[in-house]
């Protein structure tokens, strides 16, 4: 009797099952340290514990991805372990800070499932909840994975779930005590503010980064990530090892801090799309565009929504005539961040 876990495979799905996933993880100012070791991430707020302060807060909360990161990492052995691509993301919501020394542990509610067309996979839509040692919700998320089937038997109805298109910012959450009236342009780095962008603003951030195979692994066994498309070069036809798409994420948005150093932090996730894969010895660039903005009820603070765009070409090309993304563009990801106003 074999005691190894070959994964879920589409077939092991069912709406309504809730699936609670191992390992619980404490999270160090170590994992800070790697995080902005391996990202060129500058933000202040999660940088520097006096900033913080400064801000109200008692000290610099982890990184909002970082977060992610983690909570996602705990989810690939039951979600996306025998993953072709994972899809997209919506109704994400970061709902309290994490801090060095939190304990996460992630668990997740099926939401909808539909078999594939060509009847060797499926998709699998998931509601992941990431909490710390004390059983507080810390973020939320739907994400959509595409599942390789473990034969060609009948497959369940589908049942596709219905997303909100955006988080509305009144759903949106503050953490505690921020209040950015007293804030410091000048240590941030930049001086806009959030009256500074328009809507239908686009900003080219300018730097270019070569995505390095050991840098991809690194990342990916530091969330604990196991899916065999980013670790086994024979998973795929192309001999390669897909990097994991939330490493495009972190590095697009470490990328933006030209030109939005002050969107301090993440609050809000609306949709993503891994457009194309992303390999080892690709060059990307990022923009971003303001799509909307609202005021929030913290001293001084603004959300602000933007598209962030990782991409091969040109700033500001997304889509052709056919609706389809560029060849080029490998991530277009729609989120809220929080600003001083």
């Amino acid at each position: 009797m074999t005691k190894t876990n070959p994964g879920l495979f589409f077939e092991d799905y069912a709406v309504g099952q809730r699936i609670r996933h191992a390992v619980p993880r404490t999270i160090s100012g170590g994992e800070r340290a790697l995080y902005h070791a391996l990202y060129p991430a500058r933000h202040a707020l999660h940088s520097s514990d006096a900033f913080a302060q400064n801000c109200g807060l008692p000290a610099a909360p982890m990184d909002d991805l970082l977060a992610f990161h983690v909570v996602f990492g705990k989810t690939v052995p039951d979600v996306s372990l025998n993953a072709v691509a994972n899809l997209g993301y919506a109704e994400g919501r970061w709902l309290a800070p994490v801090w060095a020394g939190d304990t996460l542990t992630s668990s997740s509610e099926v939401i909808g499932i539909k078999e594939n067309s060509n009847g060797k996979s499926g998709v699998v839509w998931v509601r992941t909840t990431g909490r710390n040692q004390r059983g507080e919700a810390v973020l939320s998320y739907v994400r959509w994975v595409m599942v390789r089937k473990r034969g060609s038997g009948a497959a369940p109805e589908p049942v596709i779930p219905e997303l909100s298109g955006a988080v509305a910012a009144a759903d949106l959450v503050v953490p505690a005590g921020l209040d950015f009236t007293g804030y410091d342009f000048e240590l941030a780095g930049e001086p806009h503010r959030w009256g500074d962008y328009a809507v239908g603003e686009v900003i080219d951030h300018v730097d270019g980064v070569t995505i390095e195979e050991a840098e991809h692994m690194l990342a990916t066994r530091l969330w604990q990530n196991t899916a065999k498309v980013h670790f086994d070069a024979t998973n795929r036809e192309d001999g390669k090892r897909l990097i994991y798409g939330g490493h495009v994420i972190s590095m697009a948005r470490a990328l933006s801090f030209n030109g939005l150093a002050n969107a301090q932090m993440i609050v809000g996730l609306n949709a993503g799309a891994h457009a194309t894969p992303c390999f080892a010895g690709d060059t990307f660039r990022a923009w971003s565009e303001v799509l909307d903005k609202a005021e929030t009820s913290a001293p001084g603070v603004g959300a602000i929504r933007l598209r962030l765009v990782a991409t091969k070409g040109e700033a500001g090309n997304l889509r052709g005539n056919d609706g389809k993304y560029f060849p080029e563009v490998l991530l277009d990801l729609d989120y809220w961040a929080l600003m001083p106003l």
